[in-house]
């Protein structure tokens, strides 16, 4: 309990830190919200062309804050951990073509470079992999089935009851044998006891 309870809360943090990157600079003060989904898997590469608001890198990390919380109420760990590798992807999508479209990558404080948005989406991925991580899940059926009470020794129903005595159920008692004159029992094929003579 205490477990999903604190990856419950690890994963809300890192599915609002997802939806918050976009909006934070990614490169040279350039909003994550700026660069277009379609870029990231077209031949073209990244390009200076403003991109609309659920068409941009917005739009992924949404799928996987949804993920998150879907993951929070079923008490799923392999959704938490699936939206954690999804903001991680395209993160590291993003990387690879803003560094073919850059030449290469710098990290500068002056706004310059890698911004403090492509931070929040790795630290987001990565809180989403440890939420998945910390939860415990739902219980297994083998665990639901230990955890049922076993019943008393004394409260079981007898199976079978005395003949001629009437069981839990309602039933009528077993009715004694009745001997048909006419239809004498077969002789037993066992010859009789020895007759003790001391």
């Amino acid at each position: 309990m205490i477990r999903n309870a604190l990856g419950s809360l690890l994963g809300l943090i890192g599915a609002t830190a997802a939806v918050w990157s976009p909006f934070r600079a990614w490169y040279d003060g350039r909003h994550g919200r700026d660069y277009r989904i379609e870029e990231l898997f077209s031949s073209a590469g990244i390009t200076e062309d403003k991109a609309a608001l659920l068409g941009s890198l917005l739009l992924p990390f949404l799928f996987a804050a949804l993920l998150a919380l879907v993951a929070i109420v079923l008490r799923s760990r392999l959704l938490m951990a699936f939206s954690g590798v999804v903001v991680l992807g395209f993160a590291v999508l993003w990387m690879v073509r803003q560094g073919q479209a850059a030449g290469s990558l710098s990290v500068g404080g002056d706004g310059a470079g890698l911004g403090d948005g492509v931070a929040n989406a790795f630290g987001a991925g990565a809180l989403l992999i440890l939420a998945a991580a910390v939860m415990s899940g739902r219980p297994r059926r083998r665990d639901r089935v230990a955890r049922e009470p076993v019943p008393e020794p004394g409260s079981y129903p007898e199976p079978y009851p005395e003949r001629g005595q009437r069981g839990p159920s309602s039933e009528p008692p077993y009715p004694e044998p009745v001997e048909d004159p006419a239809h004498p029992p077969a002789p037993s094929a066992w010859p009789p006891p020895p007759k003790d003579h001391s």
